[in-house]
């Protein structure tokens, strides 16, 4: 097992990326985020499916995608990953080469791995009985840009409001759950499993799932850096052969919308052995993210939130979804493993 994790932040990152001895093609570094969708980077890992490939994987730690794009333009990060997010359309629209391949965490039916919480004291109160009661509440959200704005438009929507009628502020899943806690944020939409770390604390309630908020909603992607593939088009293939067949083992982990199918066990135990997150039965209780098996993106629904966050006013310069997704790599995995097929009764995860 060829695993690495480089604990590094901002643009320290950058600079000591920099003055490292550049990859070589079987050599790929890997940005991730700390969120529950890097859980098929670690299975691929975990399950030798990179060393098949004869890749050798190094993760390296982000805040989110915004972070990794001056390593992914610069040939100092190989692979990146995600929420769509202004700061990747901006790029783009700068020149930077990038290209979001393969889905890696999305809603879709029974996958709302990213609900709308809010404090049970508001609930128990009556003060919030409906969405439109989200009027005027200071409401948490992971990143400014992000597609996560997108996802909170639409629970305002279905209230009856707009993005105006509530006081939006942004932080990192992990303190969106404390300052809920603390009550210095009403509500907030936080992603798995830090959404579940929350609800045990008893002080705030899964007010709506995110799947019913915005279902199939594309919330986050594997990217790759025009570096990687244009000078290593081979290696990034067999990257997505490995992580295709990842997503596949993760499929087959699920079972009535979480981890206890068939490989569930043996799925959580990677989960634990990787992630800073130790509590099994907690990764049995959470709501998974939706990861496709066969890599497809969800491009209606990255042209709805692009639409959206122009509408922000946070787009600067020209960018399209088309140009920015590259389906190549996953349709050329797929071509070499063959179309995902699950067994008659299992359910589905990431089919859009």
């Amino acid at each position: 097992m060829m695993h690495r994790f480089h604990h590094l932040t901002g643009f320290v990152i950058v600079t000591l990326l920099s003055i490292a001895t550049a990859a070589s093609a079987e050599e790929v570094r890997v940005g991730v985020v700390g969120s529950a969708s890097d859980g098929t980077f670690f299975i691929a890992d975990a399950k030798g499916y990179f060393r098949d490939e004869g890749l050798s994987v190094a993760f390296v730690n982000f805040a989110n995608v915004g972070e990794m794009l001056p390593a992914l333009g610069t040939d100092q990060l190989e692979v990146g990953s995600g929420a769509p997010s202004a700061g990747l359309y901006n790029a783009v629209a700068r020149g930077i080469d990038i290209k979001v391949v393969a889905d890696k965490g999305s809603m879709p039916p029974g996958y709302g791995y990213m609900p709308l919480l809010v404090r049970k004291d508001l609930i128990e109160s009556g003060r919030v009985k409906t969405l439109a009661d989200l009027k005027g509440l200071k409401i948490g959200s992971p990143q400014q840009g992000g597609a996560n704005v997108a996802t909170l438009n639409e629970a305002l929507r279905e209230g009856g409001l707009s993005w105006g009628d509530v006081d939006a502020v942004y932080m990192g899943h992990m303190q969106l759950a404390f300052a809920l806690e603390n009550q210095a944020l009403d509500a907030a939409l936080v992603a798995e499993p830090n959404a579940s770390l929350a609800l045990k604390s008893g002080k705030v309630v899964r007010f709506v799932p995110g799947d019913q908020i915005y279902p199939n909603q594309q919330l986050a992607v594997v990217v790759y850096g025009g570096g990687f593939t244009r000078k290593a088009p081979e290696a990034a293939r067999k990257f997505m052969v490995a992580y295709l067949r990842a997503a596949r083992d993760y499929n087959d982990a699920i079972a009535s919308g979480h981890l206890t199918g068939p490989k569930g066990d043996e799925i959580i135990a990677i989960l634990t052995r990787y992630t800073t997150l130790k509590d099994a039965a907690l990764y049995r209780e959470m709501v998974p993210n939706g990861v496709d098996p066969d890599g497809r993106v969800n491009i209606a629904s990255m042209e709805k939130d692009h639409e959206f966050i122009a509408k922000l006013g946070l787009l600067k310069g020209e960018s399209s979804v088309k140009d920015i997704v590259d389906p190549s790599f996953a349709a050329a995995a797929v071509e070499r493993l063959g179309p995902y097929r699950r067994k008659p009764g299992e359910s589905k995860s990431g089919m859009k």
